[in-house]
């Protein structure tokens, strides 16, 4: 199949041609037909599949299809929606470049920077905005833009906006919506909260699944590390020195962590970077960009990065830490092994992390090869303790004295029954058990 024969206008099909691509994914293929059709879409697919050019042609193309003579500042007639400062620069750079042939004005508005410059833009007027949900509100709070003319409104990455606390704000902004629009809702995983949000907003909606819900990448290979906690720092430098790694993203839990490693990795003589919600955004575009340049070796981020970085070839990931969350496993591996190219996803993973690991492998209904680096095996003296969530509230708890751990007996190690290997991969995957419900929890805003 074409991009040709799926129905695109001439400028769309020039602006593609000129980014390289001739084919559409498997995504592109079945949401673009009903989006043209002006049918409410609700699509789920994992990242790096093309799904923002999925949505982002069919969009410039009814914009062009209705558009009218207007006198005096052009509406916002589509509004796209996104989690996070990055999502959000990522989404409008894909519509400025499809949309380079065509007459229409385009913004993007987040936090972090300052307002007065966006307000300049909204008040000439674009009929396209993307935006993150506070500072929309914020504008909205200013009387900087009138979102009463949206003809479209597309919410990408739905289920991690739920994630991170931004339900109340989504729905006072769609009270400022029209009743009657096109709703295009995009989400990685299909949650009981996506669900419902879903059953309000959508009318008779397409329902786009490319991938299985909750699965990873097929190209991306994974595997666990056991390591003790007070040695994982130890054992990332020697996995980048060793295998002479030139880009890896590491994950972290928090943002004092992530500024943390990343101090101690340039200590090892490893060029690092931190990125999360407490930089600014010009910090944060700095260190991007020279992590893509090659500058900087390593980038260390947390979730909030986890969704709106788009690094092309992108080789490596390490989880220095599980995310609390077992969907942003899913999210943060996500971020390699993108548009056909093959990745690598690997998690330290310490004892206190083995409840943590047991709810990814119920998620994603596999069990992740373990191999245990030589010279870097975890202690089976070492007892699980809680792993704090925020403010001192505990995620999990530690097994108590006495207490038999799942799956074994109550003094064994959770990686006794592992297979120690100084370089290959287990081979050893067995078919997990059902899927289950993960842990839900609201972070800060960091949009």
């Amino acid at each position: 199949m074409s991009f040709e024969s799926l129905g695109l206008r001439a400028e769309l099909l020039r602006a593609v041609s000129e980014k390289g691509y001739s084919a559409p994914t498997p995504i592109q293929q079945q949401a673009i037909p009903p989006v043209l059709e002006g049918r409410d879409i609700m699509g789920g697919a994992q990242t790096g599949t093309g799904k923002t050019a999925g949505f982002t042609l069919p969009l410039l193309q009814r914009l062009m299809s209705s558009e009218k003579p207007v006198k005096g500042r052009r509406p916002v007639r589509a509004l796209v929606l996104t989690p996070t400062r990055e999502l959000a620069a990522q989404v409008y750079e894909s519509v400025v470049v499809y949309g380079k042939h065509l007459p229409l004005r385009s913004t993007v508005i987040y936090g972090g920077v300052s307002i007065n410059p966006q307000k300049q833009k909204l008040i000439k007027g674009v009929d396209i905005l993307v935006a993150t949900p506070g500072r929309l509100l914020d504008h909205v709070g200013q009387r900087s833009v009138d979102l009463s003319k949206v003809d479209i409104l597309v919410l990408d990455e739905a289920d991690r906006m739920l994630d991170m606390g931004f339900i109340h704000d989504i729905r006072k902004v769609l009270a400022l919506l029209p009743k009657h629009k096109q709703t295009l809702l995009f989400s990685a995983t299909f949650s009981n909260e996506i669900k419902k949000l879903s059953n309000s907003l959508l009318k008779s909606p397409a329902l786009i699944e490319v991938a299985q819900q909750n699965t990873t990448a097929e190209l991306v290979t994974q595997v666990i590390h056991p390591v003790d906690k007070n040695r994982k720092r130890e054992l990332l430098s020697y996995l980048i020195g060793s295998n002479n790694w030139k880009q890896v993203l590491v994950f972290t839990r928090t943002k004092h962590g992530a500024n943390r490693l990343s101090q101690q990795l340039v200590k090892d003589g490893i060029t690092a970077a931190a990125i999360h919600g407490n930089k600014s955004q010009g910090a944060r575009t700095r260190a991007l960009a020279e992590f893509k340049t090659g500058k900087v070796r390593v980038l260390v981020a947390t979730d909030i990065a986890a969704r709106g970085l788009d690094i092309n070839q992108l080789p490596h990931v390490v989880n220095y830490e599980l995310p609390n969350i077992a969907e942003d496993y899913v999210h943060r591996i996500g971020r390699t092994g993108r548009a056909g190219n093959e990745g690598e996803a690997m998690s330290l993973v310490c004892v206190d992390e083995h409840n943590l690991l047991k709810d990814i492998e119920r998620l994603i209904k596999r069990d992740i090869p373990r191999d245990v680096i030589e010279g870097y095996e975890p202690d089976p003296a070492i007892k699980a303790e809680p792993i704090q969530r925020g403010r001192g509230k505990q995620q999990q708890k530690a097994a108590r004295p006495g207490q038999k751990r799942p799956g074994g007996d109550k003094n064994a190690s959770p990686w006794s029954n592992q297979r120690q290997s100084s370089r290959g991969r287990s081979n050893n995957q067995n078919r997990s058990r059902n899927q289950s419900q993960s842990r839900r929890r609201n972070t800060q805003r960091a949009a």
